[in-house]
């Protein structure tokens, strides 16, 4: 018998022939010359094809196709295996500021007619639908760190992107510092504007040539999708000045981490209304606990907690991470990075931190390194557990967790977040609920991250070496 012929996309897959019409009149007269449909990566780094803008609409339509085992944690691996089809949104077209010939798209992978199962962006979009089936949206604000350094061509050593280094404890919001990197920082604020992100602050953060940019809050996708652009848009700006953007999470040992701490709130889909705020819906838990929130609120943070050392293998991807996740190490001073599964009222020193002068939770633990539409999947999926099951979070701790001792955090019940890649990854493997989540994409996840903790633990350098090698 003949073999049936096998389509990425469905042979009846419809595209509005008026939209793509619209829109690429629209892209060409912005100078627009090539369309890039992506999709990201394992690692949140984003792939594309680029495609002529007289081309968009058999793009549209799903022309592209990839052999997605050639990128990383994508599953089907192999030669013989069928393509997939990138079908980009047509809503999310963005002109590139720095280069006006390209327009990025985000949207889904298609694989034997339906979407992929294994792209992290149809992740995402499973746990929105089930949130939209409760009648609720969850809105994110991002708050991105990372640093941008000169590598010295002779040496290989990192150096600031300013004239002259900090001398202190701890350069977080020095203004000299912040005015010398305007050459990079001035452009990104730049671009931010002019994409409507509503970029109200930026600064001089606590790592030496390290920045962070504060921008408006959105729906899940749209703040997943401008993470994914972010990290392009400063890659690109950085190296245009001869520098690097770099998002590994903990660069140097004896300074800041970069973290990414998501600010997160649910709100109704019908209205808009914020159901973080208190007073919405009945309630008692603001009042038993003293922090200000709905009871919606406390479920959506107990959710999280219950799950945290599963959700960190996530939003914490790397071996990098885990050397972040620290109290101090060969800091100066206290590293404010979350090492304990706690929620508190405004405490830095917790995973999870209800700040007063707004009202949602923040979950400090993610950092830069993190595929977005993946972290953002597991943090919304445990919180809608957490309200589905009306969780209660228990009492927090307001108190600065770093002085606690192991033996109050054991009569306290409170525990410390995973400590390496390792662990958190065993709690990931053990965990029913990335099950729910993830499906067949947690086994193709596992893998390849435990490939990367392999790769971590069992290297031997110089440092090694020098405590060693006469050690005995």
């Amino acid at each position: 018998m003949p073999l049936t012929p096998t389509f990425a996309v469905p042979e009846d897959f419809h595209v509005d022939e008026r939209q793509v019409a619209s829109l690429r009149e629209k892209l060409e007269t912005a100078g627009v010359k090539y369309c890039l449909a992506t999709y990201a990566d394992i690692h949140g780094v984003p792939k594309a094809k680029m495609t002529p803008v007289s081309c968009l609409g058999k793009m549209a339509k799903g022309s592209e196709l990839f052999t997605i085992g050639a990128s990383e944690g994508m599953g089907l691996v192999g030669p013989q295996e069928d393509e997939v089809a990138a079908v980009p949104d047509l809503n999310t077209a963005v002109q590139c500021p720095w280069d006006k010939r390209l327009a990025i798209f985000f949207g889904d992978l298609y694989y034997h007619g339906s979407p992929y199962p294994h792209a992290a962006r149809q992740i995402l979009k499973r746990q929105i639908d089930r949130a939209a089936a409760m009648g609720l949206s969850l809105n994110v604000g991002c708050e991105p760190e990372f640093y941008v350094v000169k590598v010295d061509e002779e040496t290989g050593e990192l150096h600031s992107i300013n004239p002259s280094r900090f001398e202190g404890v701890c350069v977080a919001y020095d203004v000299k510092q912040g005015i010398d990197a305007l050459p990079f920082l001035e452009p990104i604020a730049d671009y931010m504007e002019e994409l409507g992100w509503g970029l109200y602050s930026f600064d001089q953060e606590g790592g030496h040539s390290q920045f962070e940019f504060d921008f408006n809050y959105a729906d899940a996708m749209t703040m997943a999708d401008r993470m994914i652009f972010l990290r392009l848009m400063a890659k690109q700006v950085a190296e245009s000045m001869g520098a690097t953007a770099t998002f590994m999470p903990k660069p140097f040992a004896n300074d800041f981490r970069s973290g990414c701490h998501f600010n997160m709130s649910m709100a109704s889909l019908e209205t808009g209304e914020n159901l973080f705020v208190p007073g919405v819906g009945a309630g008692s838990l603001g009042e038993r606990y003293g922090i200000p929130l709905s009871d919606l609120a406390y479920h959506f943070v107990a959710g999280i907690l219950k799950n945290a050392p599963a959700i960190t293998a996530v939003t914490c991807p790397s071996y990098n991470s885990y050397q972040g996740l620290i109290a101090q190490g060969d800091m100066p001073d206290i590293s404010w990075a979350p090492v304990l599964t706690a929620y508190g009222r405004n405490n830095r020193s917790a995973m999870m931190r209800l700040p007063l002068n707004r009202y949602c939770v923040e979950n400090r633990a993610p950092d830069m390194g993190c595929n977005p539409y993946l972290a953002t999947a597991v943090q919304l999926a445990a919180g809608l557990d957490g309200i589905e099951q009306a969780l209660d979070p228990g009492s927090p701790l307001n108190e600065n967790c770093y002085n606690l001792s192991r033996s109050e955090l054991k009569e306290s019940g409170v525990h410390l977040l995973p400590r390496t890649l390792l662990h958190a990854l065993e709690a990931y493997e053990d965990s029913t609920f990335i099950d729910g989540v993830f499906g067949d994409f947690k086994e193709i996840y596992l893998e390849q991250k435990m490939k990367e903790w392999t790769e971590g633990y069992y290297a031997i350098n110089e440092v090694h070496r020098g405590k060693y090698l006469n050690y005995l």
